[in-house]
């Protein structure tokens, strides 16, 4: 049995759904089932719920599992929620815990100076120190996280971030969720190896600007700002801790010394998934960048 944690988030419905497509069969952990409502219809998916820090709620959830997709949520716990998984899915038996982790493109980014990209580095040496099969995936930024920008793309016609003329090689979610399912089903070959993962192309922000234009069909402007301005629009917004803030900033900080991106497509050709550029993702999502739908 294949179990993918966090099954309820961005990534992991990704990756539930891709397995329903696929007509596979795969269990979904869940802290709040009612809050997984969209997954419950997809066929060949089992919901169980419980609490990746509170082993004796995952009874269910591991019982049988052969082979894990480890995520969680992106937070001040992250490490101690995802090693105590570690230790719980050992206790049951569990063979191989294939690790979501993460990795920024730019060329020379210091992984240690952001706090989640440290956070999966820490996680990844104890799952190699577990005694338990291990693979890293490593995706780089999400083309999702662009969807975040649709208000002031639609009032505006304007992307406001903080990049000046860095690059940046983000991935389709969609080709993640590909590559996962392939991993979780045939993961014995690799065992022991990681994956950094981006798109197929290295972009700044007046390209990504540019793409969004095309897809939508009008002229779209990217407007640098200065850190502090993109923090006080995200805290004024609501709903964006001041914790994420800081690591936000922490990654802008990083990402503005960078200003050169690395394309890694080894885990696309692995795999037989072909690469989604961003200009195939914007015209998937020009309803959403033109304020006509909601994005999934």
């Amino acid at each position: 049995m294949i179990l993918v944690t966090g099954a309820s988030g961005l990534s992991g419905s990704a990756i539930i759904r891709e397995f329903a497509r696929q007509g596979y069969p795969v269990r979904a952990l869940v802290r709040n089932r009612a809050k997984a409502q969209a997954l419950e219809t997809l066929p060949t998916v089992e919901i169980v719920e419980g609490d990746m820090l509170r082993p004796g709620t995952l009874a269910d959830a591991l019982s049988g599992a052969e082979r894990v997709l480890l995520i969680s949520t992106a937070d001040q716990q992250m490490v101690e929620t995802q090693c105590a998984f570690i230790d719980a899915a050992r206790e049951a038996g569990v063979r191989h815990i294939i690790k979501f982790s993460g990795a920024e493109s730019g060329v020379g980014f210091n992984q240690r100076n952001f706090r989640f990209t440290r956070m999966h580095e820490d996680v990844e040496h104890y799952l190699e120190q577990s005694g338990l099969a291990w693979t890293h995936l490593r995706p780089s930024q999400f083309m999702q996280v662009y969807l975040r920008e649709a208000p002031t793309i639609i009032a505006q016609d304007a992307l406001f971030l903080p990049m000046e003329n860095a690059r940046l090689s983000p991935i389709d979610i969609e080709d993640i969720a590909k590559i996962v399912c392939a991993l979780l089903r045939n993961g014995r070959e690799h065992e022991g190896k990681s994956y950094d993962m981006t798109g197929p192309e290295s972009l700044s922000m007046t390209e990504v600007a540019e793409q969004i234009s095309r897809a939508v069909g009008r002229n779209i402007r990217y407007v640098n700002v200065t850190p502090a301005e993109r923090r006080q629009a995200l805290l004024a917004k609501g709903g964006v801790p001041a914790y994420f803030a800081d690591a936000l900033d922490e990654q802008v900080s990083e990402r503005l010394k960078c200003s050169e991106s690395q394309v890694c497509l080894d885990a696309h050709k692995a795999f037989g998934v072909r690469p989604t550029t961003f200009a195939e993702f914007a015209r998937r999502n020009a309803a959403v960048f033109r304020g006509e739908s909601m994005p999934l």
